[in-house]
C-alpha cells in the first residue's frame, strides 16, 4: 500500500468514527489556521476573496469552506479524497450557497479545473508528497494567486521539522478510540520555502504558531504550526529557440557520510544586491554556545549582511546587539577567516568571527527575526544548524561532528584554523 493510500484509508476510518458519533464541527466565526481558536491570522492573510474562486484542499467536513463562502462571499470548491468525510460536509452542508463539495483527489481534479483565483490547506496538504501537489497547485492556479497552508511543525511527542523530503509516522487522535497511524510531510519550514520556490511559487512568509495560554488545557503542549504564506509565480515567457541552451556540467553535490548533527540548505533565490556577505559571531560561554531560532526554525548564530561602510568587527558588534542585546567591542572580535561557497549560479561568502568578551545577557528582541537564544554544550550541540553557521563552526573546530555542504575556507591568520574545504 502506497504512502497516500494509507493516509486514504485513515482518514476514511477517521471520518466513520466521527459520522458514528454524529459529531459536526460548527462554522467557525473566523477562519481557523490552528486547532486553537483565535491563535494568529484569519482569512485576511488569502485577500480579497469576495467573488473568488477559491480551493478548499482536503477540506474535511466543510465547515473552513462555508464560513468563507458565508462570511467573505467566496465561491469554495471544497474537494476532499475520504468518502466519510464527504458523507459529513454534504450530510450537513449540501446547498450552501457558494459552495461545491468535491469527493475526489485534488491533483487529479487540477488537471480539468479552471484555474483558482486562491488555495488553502488547513492541516491536509502534508499527507500527500510535495513533489506530486506542488507542481498540481502550480499549474492549478492563475498567476498571482495566493497559496495559504497550515503544517504540523512540532508534533506532540515534541518532535521538530525532518531535514529531508520524507514523510514520517504520525498519529491521528480520536477520544475513546485507538490512534490511526499515517505518514506525513513535516518539513523543516526552509524545506517548504525551497520546494515551494522550486515549484513555482514565492514564499512571503513563515510563522510558527503555538497554543495561547487562555486555549491551551494542557500547559505543557508541545505542538507547534507552521503558517506558510505563498504566491504563484507569474509564467516565465517561453525561451528564444534560436539562442543556444546554456548548460551546466557541474555535478550536484553529493555526500557519503552518515547523518549526525544536521545543517539547513539556504534557498537557491540570490540574495538582494546589499547582501553580498554576511557574518556569523561565535559566542562561547560557561554553559556553550550561544544559538537563536530563526522564525523560519533553524539555530543560528548571531550574525548578518554587512552594511555599506562597516568594517566586518563593526558589522559583528552591531548584530550581536541588535539580536541578543550583547555589548561587544572592536577589542572583542576576533576575525576567523571567509568561507566561500556556491549556491546553484549564486556565490555566497561568510565571514566567521569569535566574540571573546562581552557585556549583558542575551535576550530576545521582538523586532528582530531571530530569537529564543539559549546556551548548547559543544558536545550537544542541537539538529537543524542553518548551513552558514554550521560551516562556520566547522572553520573553527573542524573536529565538531557537523554535517553540512561543503565550503571553502581562508583564514585571516594561519593560526586560526587550516585552509581549505570544509
Amino acid at each position: 500500500m502506497s504512502v497516500e493510500d494509507l493516509n486514504a484509508e485513515a482518514w476514511t476510518v477517521y471520518g466513520q468514527r466521527q459520522l458514528s458519533h454524529g459529531y459536526m464541527p460548527p462554522v467557525p466565526e473566523r477562519l481557523e489556521w490552528t486547532p486553537w481558536e483565535g491563535v494568529g491570522p484569519g482569512a485576511e492573510i488569502l485577500g480579497d476573496v469576495s467573488g473568488q474562486r477559491v480551493l478548499d484542499i482536503g477540506s474535511g467536513p466543510g465547515h473552513h469552506a462555508v464560513h468563507l463562502a458565508r462570511t467573505h462571499d467566496a465561491r469554495v470548491t471544497a474537494i476532499e479524497l475520504s468518502v466519510t468525510q464527504h458523507q459529513r460536509a454534504i450530510g450537513t452542508h449540501a446547498g450552501t450557497p457558494g459552495v461545491r463539495f468535491v469527493h475526489g483527489d485534488v491533483i487529479d481534479h487540477l488537471r480539468t479545473a479552471q484555474p483558482f483565483d486562491a488555495a488553502y490547506a488547513i492541516g491536509s496538504l502534508a499527507f500527500t508528497d510535495p513533489h506530486r501537489s506542488l507542481p498540481a497547485l502550480r499549474d492549478g492556479l492563475r498567476p498571482g494567486a495566493p497559496l495559504v497552508l497550515s503544517l504540523l511543525h512540532t508534533d506532540l511527542h515534541g518532535r521538530g521539522p525532518s531535514t529531508t523530503v520524507a514523510p514520517r509516522e504520525q498519529m491521528i487522535l480520536l477520544r475513546d478510540n485507538p490512534p490511526l497511524a499515517t505518514q506525513m510531510w513535516v518539513l523543516a519550514p526552509r524545506l517548504w520555502e525551497d520546494l515551494l520556490t522550486g515549484h513555482g511559487f514565492r514564499v512571503e512568509a513563515i510563522d510558527l504558531l503555538r497554543p495561547s495560554d487562555e486555549n491551551e488545557n494542557n500547559p505543557v503542549n508541545p505542538v507547534v504550526q507552521q503558517l506558510i504564506r505563498a504566491r504563484r509565480l507569474p509564467d516565465r515567457p517561453a525561451p528564444d529557440s534560436s539562442r543556444p541552451a546554456r548548460v551546466s556540467g557541474r555535478p550536484a553535490p553529493t555526500s557519503s557520510r552518515p547523518a549526525r548533527i544536521s545543517s539547513r540548505p539556504r534557498t537557491p533565490r540570490p540574495p538582494a544586491p546589499h547582501a553580498a556577505i554576511g557574518v556569523g559571531a561565535i559566542v562561547l560561554g560557561d554553559q556553550g554556545l550561544l544559538l537563536g531560532r530563526h522564525r523560519h526554525g533553524t539555530l543560528e548564530l548571531p550574525g548578518g549582511t554587512v552594511e555599506a561602510g562597516e568594517s566586518l568587527e563593526e558589522t559583528v558588534i552591531r548584530e550581536l546587539a541588535e539580536e541578543t542585546g550583547l555589548i561587544a567591542r572592536p577589542d572583542d572580535v576576533t576575525l576567523l577567516g571567509t568561507l566561500l561557497d556556491h549556491v546553484g549560479d549564486v556565490v555566497r561568502v561568510s565571514v566567521g568571527a569569535i566574540v571573546n568578551a562581552w557585556r549583558g545577557e542575551p535576550f530576545t528582541r521582538p523586532d528582530e527575526s531571530v530569537g529564543d537564544w539559549a546556551w548548547y554544550p559543544l558536545d550537544q550541540l542541537p539538529d537543524d544548524l542553518f548551513v552558514c553557521s554550521a560551516q562556520i563552526l566547522t572553520a573553527w573546530r573542524p573536529d565538531l561532528p557537523i554535517d553540512h555542504t561543503p565550503a571553502h575556507f581562508t583564514p585571516y591568520d594561519r593560526r586560526t584554523a587550516p585552509s581549505g574545504d570544509v
